[in-house]
C-alpha cells in the first residue's frame, strides 16, 4: 500500500554494515492534533473519576487521593502506551504515529519516562513555545524530551507491526539459523538491528534490504532456500537470546 504524500522531511539511518533505512517524521500539525485527543481522552477519564470519586470515596480519602489519581495520569499516560501499545498512544495511533528511537527500533522504558519527564519544559508557561521552536528548527521535529531521549515521532502509513510485544519474543516465529561462518562484531549487531527494525517494515522493503547482507553470509554458489529476511531472521533468533 502506498502512503500519502507528506512534506516532512525523511531521516536516514544506518547500520554499521552500511544498510539505510528511511523514517518519516511527523511534523507539527499532526503531533498537535494527536496530543489534543490524547488530552481531551485524559481530561475525560480524570471527569469520570471525579464524578465517581465525589460520590463515593471522598469520604476515604479526602480531596489528596483525587490529587494522587491526577498526577499519576498525567505523568504516565504517555509512558504506558508507549511501553505497552508499542509507542502509539490513543491519539497517535487515530494519526499513525508511533514513538521509536532514533534508530528506528521500538521505543524502551527509560526513554519513554526521559521525554515525558521534559514535558514540563515543552509546556513552559502554557504556552509550548520551547517545544514550538525546537521542532520547527531541528530536521526530525524534535522537541527537547526527543533530544535528550533520543526519540523520534514517525509516521506508519509504512509500517507492519506484530500485534505482540515491542520485545523481539516475536522471533520465535522464526526457526533458528546457523551462519555458514563466523560472525563479526558488527555483522552480528547489523543482523539484531535490522530483526529490532522488522517489525517497521513492509516485507519487500524489508527483503530489499536484508538482501545484501544475507548474500555476504551464504556460499556464493549456494542460493537461499528461503527469503532474505527469513534468513536473517532466523540466524538473529540464533544468538539472540529468544526461545
Amino acid at each position: 500500500m502506498t502512503g500519502p504524500v507528506l512534506n516532512d522531511t525523511s531521516f536516514r539511518s544506518e547500520t554499521p554494515e552500511g544498510i539505510e533505512y528511511t523514517l518519516y517524521p511527523a511534523g507539527l500539525c499532526a503531533r498537535f492534533c494527536a496530543y489534543g485527543i490524547d488530552t481531551f481522552i485524559e481530561w475525560a477519564v480524570l471527569l469520570i473519576f471525579f464524578i465517581i470519586y465525589s460520590a463515593f470515596l471522598y469520604s476515604f480519602g479526602g480531596f489528596w487521593l483525587f490529587l494522587l489519581f491526577y498526577f499519576v495520569l498525567d505523568w504516565f499516560y504517555h509512558v504506558i502506551f508507549d511501553v505497552f501499545f508499542r509507542g502509539q498512544s490513543p491519539g497517535k495511533r487515530i494519526l499513525g504515529l508511533r514513538v521509536v528511537l532514533s534508530d528506528g527500533s521500538p521505543v524502551s522504558a527509560g526513554a519513554s519516562f526521559i521525554r515525558n519527564l521534559l514535558r514540563f519544559v515543552d509546556g513552559y508557561i502554557g504556552l509550548y513555545l520551547i517545544a514550538f521552536l525546537s521542532a520547527s528548527v531541528s530536521q526530525a521535529f524534535r522537541r527537547p524530551g526527543d533530544w535528550a531521549a533520543g526519540t523520534l515521532v514517525i509516521y506508519t502509513w509504512q509500517s507492519q507491526i506484530p500485534e505482540k510485544s515491542a520485545k523481539m519474543d516475536w522471533l520465535t516465529s522464526w526457526e533458528p539459523i546457523l551462519p555458514k561462518r563466523p560472525l563479526s562484531f558488527e555483522e552480528k549487531q547489523g543482523i539484531l538491528m535490522f530483526a529490532r527494525r522488522y517489525p517497521l517494515l513492509g516485507e519487500a522493503r524489508a527483503d530489499e534490504i536484508a538482501g545484501s547482507l544475507a548474500a555476504s553470509l551464504q556460499n556464493s554458489t549456494e542460493p537461499l532456500t528461503q527469503g532474505a529476511s527469513a534468513y536473517l531472521l532466523g540466524i538473529a533468533r540464533s544468538f539472540s537470546g529468544e526461545r
